[in-house]
């Protein structure tokens, strides 16, 4: 991989914490590290919606990643009833990350969305979500197991088939791999522009791509950012990230350094 002059800026999305009666925006370390580990500069784009130029800040960036959170997209962004969740939600989140996500892929930015941020994805693009699978009949609870051993919160949690013409099983080269599983949300409407990639046992959506988008989209419902360099799929889909990002960047630069 040739790396341009400077490193490409990925956008990262942060999230909305209360500590001693203070307001934080903040992104799990585990992000920051994976994109430091491609050669990128990671960006923290503050949870401020409407009162921030998003049109601005996607101008800047060469990627974007959504992260995973223990917080819930709210329901009434999908037409989801009555929230069954209603201490674990984030709407200054939501409202920054749902019209991040239209514009960067207009854009032809590169998306790449975690776990919380395949939810997003779908929703930002006219999808449903499930708010609780755990409680439907026949599914999988795919809930962390909550254990202070992060390596048992995070180890192989289940199989997933992924589909056979897909971005990802062209990527990956296999067709099934185990993930792990720490979510409750899932995709129930998958958005029109999106395409399955890939399911588990029990009919969850693990992944999906966007064919159609000018760049890079794809989103998982599970965890590759933690301990990445030790998982060789992890591996293989954080350097397709990282190609389309430096990519952009390669493309870009010129044009700001014109344009300067």
């Amino acid at each position: 991989m040739t790396l341009p002059a400077s490193p490409p800026i990925v956008g990262i999305p942060s999230c909305i914490r209360f500590v001693r009666y203070a307001t934080f925006h903040c992104v799990n370390e585990r992000y920051v590290d994976a994109m430091t580990w491609l050669g990128t500069l990671p960006l923290l784009i503050p949870a401020a919606g409407p009162s921030i130029d998003l049109h601005e800040v996607v101008r800047r960036l060469d990627g974007l990643l959504l992260t995973g959170s223990p917080s819930n997209v709210e329901p009434h962004l999908y037409e989801g009833g009555d929230s069954e969740t209603p201490d674990l939600h984030d709407p200054k989140r939501d409202a920054t990350t749902l019209p991040l996500v239209q514009t960067a892929i207009a854009e032809g930015v590169p998306v790449l969305a975690i776990c919380r941020g395949i939810q997003e994805l779908n929703v930002a693009l006219g999808g449903g979500l499930t708010q609780r699978v755990q409680t439907i009949p026949g599914r999988f609870d795919h809930r962390s197991i909550r254990s202070p051993d992060m390596d048992r919160n995070y180890g192989p949690a289940h199989a997933i088939r992924l589909a056979g013409d897909g971005m990802l099983r062209g990527l990956l080269g296999v067709d099934e791999l185990v993930v792990n599983s720490l979510h409750q949300q899932a995709i129930d409407r998958v958005a029109p522009p999106l395409q399955v990639e890939a399911t588990a046992p029990d009919g969850t959506i693990e992944a999906v791509s966007m064919p159609s988008a000018p760049g890079f989209v794809l989103g998982l419902q599970w965890h590759p950012e933690y301990k990445p360099q030790e998982n060789p799929y992890s591996v293989r889909i954080f350097e397709a990230f990282a190609d389309a990002v430096h990519g952009r960047a390669r493309r870009r630069q010129p044009l700001a350094a014109r344009a300067a």
